[in-house]
């Protein structure tokens, strides 16, 4: 990789400059990070054949796949089932040659985070009240177990007792602060997506992704903004779905986008950074290596986006993120492994 200080074809500097109103913080803060990043970094060339490559075509549809495994029962139920699938929506990854967690659901198997979905419809199918919040505030182990219970022979879902306590910490917020009731929660933040991201953030622990880079806050917020892209796309923006300002959000940023976009050549990282990575090494969760690589993903997809808009492609990050999240469900030829960390946070 080149030397940080002479970064021709990255980008560097005001390539990195945030929005005038930040309200959620995510571009500000990672924006520092990347000016001072030394391991990874963004390949302006790669970055513009792919926008230019994606504006000359039809863009794609969203699955049929994702609407069938969002299953959440009656629609009034749907804001308190959201919040539940993004409570355990993470670190879906096991032994690099092992079987994965996964679930068969109406005759289709699934792994990832398409197991979590099928999990969670399938409960609600059995009869598991799944959107009572006080029902949810005292959920034992065994049950939750039944709930996401793997086919014969494969490995249970990865850091199960994190998954509980975040169910639970879910049901009690609701119960305790909100009348029960998701719905009440997007009401406070006046359907905002970016006050709701916040809120939900404050409200919930298990959803306060903030890292600390060089004694700076960095707020990444994967699973509080995806909890607003999913309540908008699961109810249709319908009801509690009827969330404005979406624009606000940025990349989600997880373990499947920066492999997509290495694959891709619009991340590029350092070699010691990439031995890591591609040894399947674990990378500990709020260590720079992690920091840098989830920041340049969210700058990478922001950078994808302002492309986009000179190619008279309007699109949000969101979006971006939603079409680079499917295609990496597909392997591309040689595809590099994704980097390892164990965390409730992606």
């Amino acid at each position: 990789m080149p030397d940080p200080d002479a970064m021709d074809g990255f980008l560097a500097g005001d390539d990195f400059s945030p929005p005038a109103s930040d309200r959620l913080g995510v571009l500000s803060a990672t924006a520092r990070v990347m000016r001072e990043a030394r391991l990874a970094r963004i390949d302006r060339a790669a970055v513009e054949a792919l926008a230019a490559r994606w504006a000359g075509a039809e863009w794609p549809t969203a699955t049929a796949t994702l609407s069938a495994l969002h299953q959440p029962g009656a629609p009034e139920q749907a804001p308190n089932w959201v919040l539940l699938l993004d409570a355990l929506n993470f670190c879906f990854w096991g032994a690099p040659d092992g079987p994965r967690w996964r679930v068969t659901w109406r005759g289709a198997t699934h792994d990832g985070y398409n197991a979590l979905a099928a999990s969670l419809s399938r409960a609600v199918e059995e009869g598991l009240p799944l959107s009572d919040a006080a029902w949810l505030a005292e959920l034992d182990a065994p049950t939750l177990a039944g709930i996401l219970r793997p086919d014969a022979g494969f490995p249970p879902i990865p850091l199960f007792a994190e998954r509980l306590n975040n169910a639970r910490e879910a049901g009690r917020i609701l119960r305790d602060r909100y009348d029960g009731q998701f719905v009440n929660v997007v009401e406070d933040a006046d359907y905002d997506a970016i006050s709701l991201a916040l809120t939900v953030e404050r409200e919930f622990s298990s959803f306060a992704d903030v890292a600390a880079w060089r004694g700076y806050p960095v707020p990444f917020l994967k699973r509080a903004q995806i909890l607003v892209a999913d309540l908008r796309a699961i109810t249709g923006g319908e009801g509690a779905g009827a969330i404005r300002g979406m624009e606000g959000l940025t990349a989600f940023a997880d373990y499947k986008l920066p492999q997509r976009l290495r694959a891709l050549g619009v991340l590029v990282y350092a070699d010691e950074l990439a031995r890591v990575v591609d040894s399947y090494t674990l990378i500990p969760a709020g260590s720079e290596p992690e920091i840098e690589i989830r920041a340049a993903t969210v700058w990478a997809v922001e950078a994808l986006r302002r492309a986009l808009a000179r190619h008279g492609v309007a699109r949000t990050a969101s979006e971006l993120d939603e079409r680079l999240w499917v295609e990496s469900q597909e392997r591309l030829p040689d595809e590099r492994p994704y980097h390892r960390t164990r965390t409730i946070y992606y």
